[in-house]
């Protein structure tokens, strides 16, 4: 009975923490000129394939490295990583930071082909 409860808070607390992924509007406010892509996952994931356009920042730095790259919090900002948790994360630091566009677009290797047909 204490692994069910265990387990139940667990799952609560997890579903809390994610963020939902919303592809269509991210491929909707990537046509913007105004947007930003942003790379959250490691320096080394970003290397061996990234997203065209795609500025890197870690999820664990964004809230200190945002403000050199999009001081206004109107910006349009869309984030992804390898699943969407990462992502989601730093959609939650940027929001707390006041930004008011964010979206998480999620996994990379679901975007990439869509932005390939998109070109």
């Amino acid at each position: 009975m204490r692994l069910l409860i265990l387990l139940s808070g667990l799952l609560t607390f997890l579903s809390a923490q994610a963020e939902e992924v919303d592809q269509a509007a991210a491929l909707a406010t990537l046509q913007r000129a105004d947007s930003l892509l942003i790379d959250v996952r490691s320096s080394e994931e970003f290397s061996a394939g990234a997203l065209p356009g795609a500025i890197r920042i870690g999820h664990e730095e964004i809230a200190a490295q945002i403000a050199s790259i999009a001081p206004d919090k109107d910006s349009p900002v869309v984030l992804y990583c390898r699943s969407g948790r990462r992502s989601g994360l730093a959609k939650q630091s940027l929001e707390a930071l006041g930004y008011r566009q964010v979206i998480n677009a999620g996994a990379y290797d679901d975007l990439l082909p869509l932005l390939e047909t998109e070109e």
